[in-house]
């Protein structure tokens, strides 16, 4: 058998195209394309194919939460989109020039927009605004604006420290939105609330939907007729319900998730067609688009996707998405409701197939008696011994490993390592739980269970026990500091873009996450800080000069103490993520040099 090349590092490190945010308007569709350049708008249709929509010079971003999302909204005459350089709202009409609509704030970036809707009837939006009076203030509030920019924005709802979701329903008589307060993020504890419009935009008549301390609500939308519907996790896992007679009736229920947790704004994972639910994603280890029958039942379609972002849209009788698995990147879709499928755009890498292993998801016992997830890529070549082993935390805490094609892991695949990606505990996917389970043991829980998921693979053959390396970039990086502070299964370790002190963290880290480790980390009293020095393994930290989420001087002190048993690579100009491919390339080689002094 003809021996397959190792995945060049600059293949992984090649800059390529991303997909967000789709939308649609009649067969029209709408997405943003992630480009080196920037984050452009991309418009689809089946007689013009797809073309850039706006001028050179202008990117649509969102940076409310500092993870932005809900950056555009288009419609049948106008779309308005946030431009990346100034946060400031545009208007685009009949293929014009960009229109201002939002006034200049004190300084660049003080004013953020997000969650754009236009109000029914009226030619006004209603969108999320955050306010950053200083480094240290921000606020966040619901506000009102005509679309043409004759008029400043005005504040309709406030008070609360986090809004999403304004959704106008479709008469124009009534707004619902989510809103929460901190320490909760929104997947913790969120409500839903609903309010009677008046004519001059002014919201009376407040009403909760749903909601509390102990229960998350997200993606409040009409449907056509007029119905409230949202994703709630009061049954312990996201499903879908619809608002009645001021009551829920289930729509979409079951031991399943139909909904990602809301790191960004705009999330859509189900659709309306007419008056019905059509469509939706079922989230979990892996995702499957399937759509709704008119007796409710639920039928999967056969699509060769694994993971699928959390972006629905109804394109004429289609249905729009984005749609990767382990052996393909993410491509924008059209599926019909038969399971046939039209691709709209794509990148290719033009890999071979066969340098591509493919992760197998496997169940672990963890020391406490419980259990967590994970997915196992083996080698690309058995040798007759177990491998060594990557254990890598992902970068959320609440997030999981999507199925999905990961170059990062298959580099190290086709060098001989085996690959684990683990769903420790707090993870999404796994019901509210599973999820909650993080909660005050953030740098404990998410540290054993990577230590366990590696034990276990050693008992059952599937790596060395002499040889085992963990990674995590972010949260995914104080996981690797802890693990390696309080377990000696690991021999060496990586920590890209660590988070390292979470008290010191929490006083720099975006208002949306700065009480997040508040509510996980407050019942464990023993941080990195108390514990760097028991760090008795080769540690290598990759770090950005200018990154905000995690600050540089943090990890820099940690280095510091920890002497010699560290190297720490500062990358210039770089934020929380490394996007400059001949510094990711760097990168990749020093990570493969440090795991092979194991």
């Amino acid at each position: 058998m003809a021996r397959v090349s190792p995945i060049p590092a600059e293949l992984v490190a090649r800059a390529t195209v991303s997909y967000d945010a789709v939308q649609a308007v009649g067969e029209t569709v709408y997405w943003i394309e992630g480009r080196p350049s920037g984050d452009v708008l991309v418009r689809w249709t089946a007689a013009d194919s797809s073309r850039d929509v706006l001028p050179e010079g202008f990117h649509v971003a969102s940076y409310v939460h500092e993870y932005g999302g809900g950056a555009y909204l288009a419609t049948e005459r106008d779309l308005w989109f946030c431009n990346a350089d100034d946060q400031r709202i545009y208007r685009v009409s009949d293929g014009l020039d960009p229109v201002l609509v939002t006034p200049a704030p004190v300084s660049p970036g003080a004013l953020r927009y997000a969650d754009l809707r236009l109000l029914p009837g009226s030619g006004q939006l209603i969108c999320v605004r955050e306010r950053h009076e200083d480094d240290r203030s921000v606020h966040n509030e619901l506000v009102i604006l005509p679309g043409d920019g004759s008029a400043e924005p005005r504040v309709i709802a406030s008070g609360d420290d986090f809004y999403m979701s304004p959704e106008p329903s479709p008469d124009g008589m009534r707004l619902a939105w989510v809103s929460w307060n901190a320490p909760l993020m929104p997947w913790d504890g969120s409500c839903l609330w609903v309010a009677d419009i008046q004519s001059d935009g002014s919201l009376v008549d407040l009403r909760l939907v749903a909601g509390g301390e102990e229960e998350s609500v997200c993606q409040p939308r009409w449907s056509p007729d007029g119905v409230l519907h949202l994703v709630s996790d009061r049954s312990g896992w996201w499903n879908l319900y619809a608002w009645r007679d001021d009551h829920l009736d289930p729509v979409i229920t079951g031991e399943f998730e139909v909904a990602a947790a809301p790191w960004e704004f705009g999330y859509r994972t189900y659709a309306f067609r007419d008056a019905q639910v059509v469509a939706v994603i079922q989230q979990g280890p892996q995702h499957h688009l399937a759509v709704r029958n008119p007796d409710g039942a639920l039928e999967r379609l056969a699509l060769p996707f694994t993971s699928i972002k959390p972006y629905l849209a109804m394109a004429g009788r289609s249905i729009a998405f984005i749609g990767s698995s382990p052996a393909q990147l993410p491509a924008v879709m059209l599926a019909e409701l038969d399971g046939s499928t039209r691709e709209l755009a794509s990148a290719d890498l033009a890999l071979d197939p066969a340098s591509l292993v493919r992760p197998e998801p496997f169940v672990f016992s963890t020391r406490d008696g419980a259990e967590a997830y994970g997915l196992y890529y083996p080698p690309l070549e058995a040798r007759g011994q177990p491998p060594p082993l990557l254990v890598r935390a992902h970068p959320g805490p609440t997030a999981n490993w999507p199925l999905r094609l990961d170059l990062h892991a298959q580099y190290f695949t086709s060098r001989g390592f085996a690959v684990a990606d683990i769903d420790y505990r707090g993870s999404i996917g796994y019901g509210r739980a599973y999820r909650l389970q993080l909660r005050g043991r953030w740098g404990t829980a998410d540290a054993t269970d990577c230590a366990d998921a590696a034990l276990h693979l050693a008992a059952t053959g599937r790596a060395d026990l002499q040889r085992m390396a963990i990674w995590g970039a972010s949260a995914g990086g104080y996981t690797v500091l802890c693990a390696l502070a309080t377990s000696d299964v690991f021999a060496v370790g990586i920590a890209r873009s660590a988070v390292v002190d979470l008290e010191t963290w929490s006083a720099v880290a975006p208002k949306f996450q700065a009480h997040h480790a508040e509510l996980l980390h407050r019942e464990h009293s023993r941080g990195v800080s108390e514990s760097e020095t028991e760090v008795r393994r080769p540690l290598l930290l990759v770090h950005g000069g200018d990154d905000r989420v995690a600050p540089l001087n943090q990890v820099e002190t940690l280095a510091q103490r920890l002497g010699r048993v560290s190297h720490l690579l500062v990358v210039p100009k770089a934020g929380h993520t490394v996007r400059n491919s001949s510094d990711v390339r760097y990168i990749l080689r020093l990570e493969l040099e440090h795991l092979r002094s194991m």
